[in-house]
C-alpha cells in the first residue's frame, strides 16, 4: 500500500516509522523541511497511485479545516482522506460533506498511543463507510498492536472521534483517581515509600493499568515530582465529552470533576477559594491567611 502522511511531529514521525517497518510505502510531508519527505502537499499527491489515500495528523481545528480544504482542490473521485487528530466529531460531518462533492471519501480514526505507540502500537477507532475504510486497512493493520487487536470501525462517520473523545475522557478521570490517592498516601506519616506502594498495584489488583506503570515510572525517575510544576492543560476532548453528556442528559460527574480539577491546576490562588476563606471569617470568624 501507499499513503501520504501529513503531519510527522511526535505521532505521526512514529505512525510513518511503523507503517514503513510493516511494508507500507509512505510519503511524509511537514512544514519542518527537515522531516518531510516532500516539499509541498501537491508534491505529495502527485506522489501518490489511484486511489490515493492521505494521513492527515496536524493540529484539531484551523490547521486541520485548512490542510482538509488544500487536499479538497487536490484530490479526485475515489480518494479518500483519513483524519487522525483530535478532531472534534462534528467536524468530521463537515469535512466529509465538503469531500463527498468532489467523490473524496473522509474517514476519521481516533488515534491512542502517544509515543510508545511506534514499538506497542496504536488503538485506533474509526469511522466511515466501509469502502473507505477498505482502502485504508493496510495501514490500519500495520499500525494497530496486533492483527487481532486494537482496530475497531465504530460506526459512521464521526463514530471514531467520538469514540476517542470518550476514551480521553475517562482518562481524565482515571488520572485523577491516581493523582488524588498519591497525595494523600504523601499527605500522611504512615506510609514510608508511596512509590513502592505504587508498584505493589502493578500486579493482582483491579486498579492495575498502564496509566499506573506510567506513574510508577514517573516518581521513579523523579521522587516526589519535585522537577515538576502542578500546572495541567487540557486537550479539549475532556470538555467536549462533557458538554456531549449535558446534550444527551448522561451523568458523568467523575469525568466532569477530573476536569474542573485541571482548572483548578492553573490558579496560583483560586479566587473561588478566597471568597470561601472571606465567608468562613464572616459566619464564624474563622481566621484568614493574608497574602
Amino acid at each position: 500500500m501507499d499513503i501520504g502522511l501529513i503531519g510527522l511531529g511526535k505521532m505521526g514521525g512514529n505512525m510513518r516509522e511503523r507503517m514503513r517497518r510493516a511494508g507500507v510505502t509512505v510519503v511524509g510531508y511537514d512544514r519542518n523541511p527537515d522531516l518531510a519527505d516532500v516539499a509541498s502537499l501537491g508534491a505529495l499527491v502527485e506522489a501518490l497511485p489511484s486511489p490515493k489515500v492521505v494521513w492527515v495528523m496536524v493540529p484539531a481545528g484551523d490547521p486541520t479545516h485548512e490542510t482538509i480544504a488544500q487536499l479538497r482542490d487536490l484530490l479526485g473521485q475515489g480518494d479518500v482522506v483519513v483524519d487522525g487528530g483530535n478532531s472534534r466529531w462534528t467536524d468530521d460531518l463537515r469535512h466529509a460533506g465538503e469531500l463527498a462533492e468532489k467523490g473524496i471519501g473522509f474517514v476519521d480514526c481516533g488515534v491512542s498511543g502517544g509515543v510508545w505507540g511506534l514499538t506497542e502500537g496504536y488503538a485506533l477507532m474509526v469511522g466511515g463507510a466501509p469502502d473507505d475504510i477498505a482502502k485504508v486497512q493496510p495501514a490500519f493493520d500495520a499500525l494497530r498492536p496486533s492483527a487481532s487487536t486494537g482496530f475497531v470501525r465504530a460506526g459512521s462517520v464521526g463514530a471514531g472521534h467520538f469514540s476517542k473523545m470518550v476514551h480521553n475522557g475517562i482518562e481524565y478521570a482515571m488520572m485523577q483517581a491516581y493523582a488524588e490517592g498519591y497525595e494523600l498516601l504523601e499527605k500522611v506519616d504512615l506510609v514510608d515509600d508511596v512509590t513502592e506502594v505504587f508498584g505493589s498495584w502493578r500486579e493482582g489488583t483491579v486498579v492495575r493499568s498502564w496509566l499506573l506503570d506510567l506513574l510508577v515510572k514517573a516518581l521513579e525517575e523523579d521522587p516526589g515530582l519535585a522537577s515538576i510544576r502542578g500546572y495541567a492543560e487540557d486537550s479539549g476532548e475532556g470538555r467536549w465529552t462533557v458538554e456531549a453528556a449535558i446534550d444527551n442528559a448522561v451523568p458523568t460527574p467523575a469525568i466532569a470533576a477530573s476536569l474542573f480539577a485541571r482548572f483548578s491546576s492553573r490558579q496560583d490562588d483560586s479566587p473561588a477559594m478566597k471568597a470561601i476563606a472571606a465567608m468562613r471569617n464572616q459566619f464564624g470568624g474563622h481566621a484568614v491567611k493574608s497574602e
